[in-house]
């Protein structure tokens, strides 16, 4: 953390194929080892195959996708005294927005047997129905922001 500044976010340019940036920051995290293009064909096969199973636009099938697995609360440990709680907070949209990515990509690779595209095509048609190992992971992390809902006095 600057001690002096407040630091500019970066601007990131826009997927060519569909002018969002969510979908650009989506695939940046998808890529490995500098492997743009290889991020990118993934992505759009999967999209493809997930909108044709779905019959839905493909930029609406992934928004509405990403939106479902964003969570609006997770615990953070706070240090009191000598004793750390889970404190309940609420998630700022980007920071939701970025988990719901990781979520998507770590499930999807966490697949066996298919090639990439299939498996996130299939993560993200679980997402986009709201069933699947990301939506049981965004309503685990809800769960434990209620349990500890006694400790939300300590929120800074």
């Amino acid at each position: 953390m600057p001690r002096k500044k407040y630091i500019r976010k970066r601007e990131i340019s826009p997927d060519p194929k569909y002018q969002s940036k969510e979908v650009a920051k989506f695939i940046n995290c998808l890529m490995k080892k500098g492997k743009k293009s290889i991020a990118c064909t993934i992505f759009y096969k999967a999209v493809d195959i997930a909108s044709k199973k779905a019959e839905q636009d493909p930029l609406t099938l992934f928004k509405k996708a990403i939106e479902n697995v964003r969570p609006l609360l997770e615990v953070r440990a706070k240090r009191v005294g000598g004793a750390t709680y889970q404190v309940p907070m609420e998630v700022r949209t980007n920071r939701g927005t970025s988990l719901a990515t990781r979520w998507i990509i770590d499930f999807a690779r966490g697949r066996k047997g298919l090639p990439m595209e299939e498996k996130l095509a299939a993560e993200l048609l679980d997402a986009f129905k709201k069933e699947g190992n990301t939506i049981r992971k965004k309503e685990e992390t809800h769960r434990m922001a209620e349990a500890n809902r006694a400790f939300a006095h300590y929120r800074w």
